[in-house]
């Protein structure tokens, strides 16, 4: 069965959960750059699926994966950032949020 719309691609429903999980984690987070810089990653992977379907060929397709793949290795080496930046600081009790989003 082929796929008719991008909502009906795996990848595209795990990236928009990412979405989710970024705006969760960082709801709180006071440093505007950072927040805005990881969830503008965040929703450029499922941008990228989403327009790459769109486009209607293969091989601008897998152009797109390869835009929203780099986009998702963006977002986690961020993550990686904010958690090492809350460890430093002694904020442990937030580092949860942010190894769930570094797996």
């Amino acid at each position: 069965m082929a796929i008719e719309c991008f909502e009906e691609i795996k990848s595209w429903q795990e990236a928009r959960l990412l979405v989710q999980e970024v705006y969760r984690c960082l709801k709180s987070c006071g440093d505007r750059g950072f927040r805005d810089q990881i969830q503008r990653a965040s929703i450029s992977v499922m941008s990228n699926i989403a327009e790459g379907f769109e486009r209607n060929s293969n091989k601008e397709f897998i152009h797109f994966l390869v835009i929203a793949r780099a986009s998702a290795a963006e977002v986690k080496s961020l993550s990686y950032a904010g958690y090492d930046a809350l460890v430093s600081s002694g904020k442990t009790s937030s580092t949860a949020c942010w190894s769930e989003l570094g797996d």
